[in-house]
């Protein structure tokens, strides 16, 4: 069994002073134009239409409210006369305050703005781990260095412009040689261990003493001394 929908209770309907009252209170509060169908509307029916009408031409009369005609349709609002204004001493004092705090927003946007910057400067610095990684870093390269110039500072000839000369023609002389064997023995590598599993293949590879490239060689292989070598070669091919 369906329920029926609740209906709102129905306003009790004022008469005299009471709906009059209550008409220029809602037109007061509500400052702007009305007719007096809306007043009645937004009442709720607690005045009705009809002495809706009445009520506003009556407070039109009296000045309470300010009637304008447009058309057929006449509108009413509250007489802007009588809402009370500021005195210029009050405005005054309120723009003063609204000077002060203007200012005040300004010196607070611009320290706002200088926080701002101090923040992103401390993001921007490393953190200790950071740090850390840093100075090791540092430290492992002058280790380096250090290592280098060792034979020089224990009194070691330096490398002659001629002797360096002749080990780069040593290099690249006898790398492409190495280059062309690696890839000849990774080839007959290939076809006699394709048959194999994997780990008799590399029982093969230890029993025979093959030793393939160490990290390093690939590493090497990346630097730019073999770049270097490449990049020869292939000006060299060019016709």
């Amino acid at each position: 069994m369906s329920s029926k929908p609740k209906t709102e209770p129905k306003a009790a309907i004022l008469k005299g002073q009471e709906a009059e009252d209550r008409v220029l209170e809602y037109v007061k509060r509500m400052n702007r134009p009305y007719g007096a169908v809306d007043v009645a509307a937004n009442l709720k029916g607690a005045v009705p239409k009809t002495a809706t009408q009445k009520i506003l031409v009556a407070l039109a009369e009296k000045g309470e409210l300010v009637q304008k005609v447009y058309g057929k349709t006449t509108f009413f609002v509250y007489n802007q006369a009588k809402i009370d204004c500021l005195p210029q001493e009050k405005i005054a004092a309120l723009n003063t305050e609204l000077g002060q705090v203007e200012d005040e927003n300004k010196e607070l946007a611009a320290e706002g703005k200088r926080l701002a910057g101090e923040l992103a400067k401390i993001k921007a610095t490393p953190t200790d781990d950071e740090l850390d990684n840093q100075i090791a870093g540092v430290k492992a390269s002058i280790s380096q260095a250090a290592k280098t110039l060792e034979p020089l500072r224990s009194g070691a000839p330096p490398i002659s412009a001629a002797q360096l000369e002749q080990i780069y023609a040593d290099w690249n002389k006898w790398r492409p040689e190495w280059v062309r064997r690696r890839k000849v023995f990774m080839s007959f590598w290939q076809l006699a261990t394709d048959s194999l599993p994997p780990q008799d293949a590399r029982d093969l590879e230890e029993d025979l003493g093959i030793e393939k490239d160490t990290p390093e060689h690939s590493v090497l292989e990346q630097g730019p001394l073999c770049r270097q070598t490449q990049a020869n070669s292939l000006k060299r091919k060019r016709p």
